[in-house]
């Protein structure tokens, strides 16, 4: 394969011959069982001759880096026509007795074995070369040849691959970091605008209005409050998928059955329609971030709403027994498939779990490293008749 419309990088080509460990006993096995005194890995191109890697016992002069004008060489022929070349003497052979390699430097015994790549391009050849005659040219010592500059070949391939994937790897890292925090100062930066629209819609809700404009506050207001809760998800996402992970605070000014109570009813205020049945028996103190446990709660009974028959209530129940907590929230409805549940707590996977949902899919996601930060666990147990997703932090 021809190589006129490429461009190389030589001194890379040198260092990755040279990262094979085998390259180093092929020259002197070589050397050794021919006889020969100059054995050599070359790259070759269209322009260039330059040795990659070098056994030299008989003084040649040309060492690693060491540059044949390409067109002196036979390893020109080689790469044209891509067949091996052995000489034994090269005074008795009559397609190279008057051939001007030899002469120009002085050789008697040669040969050469191209380099070829998995994908078929030419890298280069494989030779020794002896001022004095060697028997070469022969099946044993063309097959020995043959079988070093395929290993060679194979580790070039393999060096390349991995080159490449480490490339990719490096590039998806990059991506990755610009997104994530991208995120992150995308959630910063609309913290303040929204805050200022639920603010406003408070102090709306606060002022006279008539039955029509209440209602348009309350919409303001549980849209904020809904993209406040977003940008929470997002920022966690970021800190999490950026290293920081899920930080916790256990200096919580209510209890945890206080906290848990305040999530239901900020979501029986936004679905009056559902019934919520509380089933708490919280005799000890366990070591919580409660904040961080009402946010995985509220995910966890917003999905439950979300997703349960509507005429059926959700039922929760939350347990202490020693350092152990239980909180379990349950719902009428389909089961979830063993599908939807290999993708539940991944993030960015709505689209996998709920077709037509809306949302990022980060709530359960989010909630599972809460639950991880805790060094707990949230199981679901998914029925014909029920899904219960539980939250367990165990002593």
């Amino acid at each position: 394969m021809m190589d006129s419309a490429k461009s190389f990088d030589f001194e890379k080509d040198i260092e990755q011959v040279n990262k094979i460990p085998a390259v180093a006993n092929i020259l002197e096995v070589i050397c050794s069982t021919t006889g020969m005194g100059y054995a050599v890995v070359a790259r070759v191109t269209k322009d260039r001759w330059i040795a990659c890697a070098v056994n030299d016992k008989i003084d040649f002069g040309l060492g690693v880096g060491g540059e044949l004008k390409v067109e002196t060489t036979i390893c020109n022929e080689v790469m044209e026509f891509q067949k091996t070349v052995a000489i034994d003497h090269v005074d008795k052979d009559p397609l190279y007795s008057d051939h001007h390699t030899p002469k120009l430097y002085g050789l008697q015994s040669y040969i050469s074995i191209p380099l070829i790549l998995k994908n078929g391009d030419f890298f280069g050849t494989l030779c020794a070369i002896d001022p004095k005659p060697a028997l070469v040219n022969n099946e044993k010592t063309i097959n020995m040849f043959k079988l070093f500059a395929e290993l060679i070949a194979f580790h070039l391939d393999s060096l390349q691959n991995l080159s490449e994937t480490q490339a990719q790897l490096q590039e998806e890292q990059e991506n990755g970091e610009i997104r994530e925090q991208f995120i992150a100062i995308l959630g910063h930066d609309l913290r303040n605008p929204v805050n200022a629209i639920s603010n406003a819609a408070q102090l709306l809700l606060r002022s006279t209005l008539d039955e029509r404009n209440q209602r348009l506050a309350k919409v303001i207001q549980d849209s904020s409050n809904r993209t406040k809760g977003l940008i929470d998800n997002m920022l966690d996402f970021a800190r999490g998928r950026l290293g920081g992970g899920i930080n916790l605070n256990y200096e919580n000014s209510k209890t945890l059955e206080e906290t848990l109570h305040q999530v239901i009813s900020e979501l029986r205020m936004a679905y009056p329609d559902k019934l919520i049945q509380t089933d708490f028996c919280l005799k000890d103190e366990v070591k919580a971030d409660n904040k961080r446990v009402a946010q995985l709660f509220s995910n966890l009974l917003g999905n439950a709403i979300t997703h349960g028959e509507k005429e059926s209530p959700i039922i929760v129940t939350a347990t202490t027994e020693s350092d152990h907590f239980e909180l379990c929230v349950i719902n009428k409805g389909n089961k979830i498939s063993e599908e939807t549940e290999k993708h539940l707590f991944k993030p960015f996977s709505r689209g996998k779990v709920h077709h037509g949902q809306e949302g990022l899919g980060l709530g359960l996601y989010i909630a599972s490293e809460i639950a991880n930060a805790h060094n707990g666990r949230i199981l679901v147990d998914s029925t014909d008749e029920e899904t219960c997703f539980r939250f367990q932090i165990l002593a």
